[in-house]
């Protein structure tokens, strides 16, 4: 669970275009910039924490104006250094962050502030545990039998709609500018309505 783990005041943010990671979800990622070389050696010295923000329109020195205010803290799961110093990695979601002040730094760091994602009220958790997954079912009903059974066996076993609800986000959804508006919603019950709304023709355009 994210409140278990050390989760650091400050971290380097890794600032794409048109890329959100939810929680729960993963991310290849290829780093070649020196200067986000630097941040995963500091970060794989340290806690292997670095957020993941999505970048809005050109990139300026005041990164307050060029990012989306909240972003996702992501943990290194695998890394591996290539012959040319670049490295791929995949990168895990653990929560929502807001970035709160931006400080000084040869890459992108900010203070970040930790935004829990509880379900309330928890006697409507079964519902919307249902409801997330006729959503899935109508979103991957053309798909193959076999990635449907897949993609079942994985979200069956998922009992927090606020879970499952990333999961989803994180797999069907890919307009960047919608998936920023979800990964900014703090109320989970909010993004459970949104997503079965969204999902509930099975359209994933």
């Amino acid at each position: 669970m994210p409140s278990s783990l050390n989760i650091p005041q400050t971290c380097g943010v890794m600032l794409l275009p048109d890329c959100t990671l939810f929680p729960h979800g993963g991310l290849p990622l290829h780093i070649f910039e020196p200067r986000y070389r630097m941040m995963l050696d500091e970060a794989l010295h340290d806690t292997c924490f670095f957020s993941v923000g999505r970048l809005i329109g050109k990139e300026t020195s005041d990164f307050s104006r060029c990012s989306a205010p909240v972003g996702t803290m992501s943990l290194v799961r695998a890394s591996r250094e290539l012959d040319d110093g670049t490295s791929n990695l995949l990168v895990h979601g653990v929560i929502r962050v807001r970035f709160i002040e931006w400080l000084e730094s040869p890459y992108p760091k900010a203070r970040i502030e930790p935004i829990p994602s509880l379900f309330e009220p928890e006697s409507q958790a079964r519902a919307a545990l249902e409801a997330l997954h006729e959503a899935a079912e109508a979103v991957t009903r053309d798909l193959p039998s076999d990635v449907r059974e897949t993609l079942s066996a994985m979200t069956t076993q998922i009992d927090d709609p606020s879970i499952l609800a990333d999961v989803i986000a994180q797999q069907f959804l890919h307009d960047p500018d919608e998936r920023q508006v979800l990964l900014e919603m703090e109320s989970a019950a909010a993004r459970v309505a949104w997503i079965c709304k969204r999902f509930e023709s099975g359209s994933l355009q």
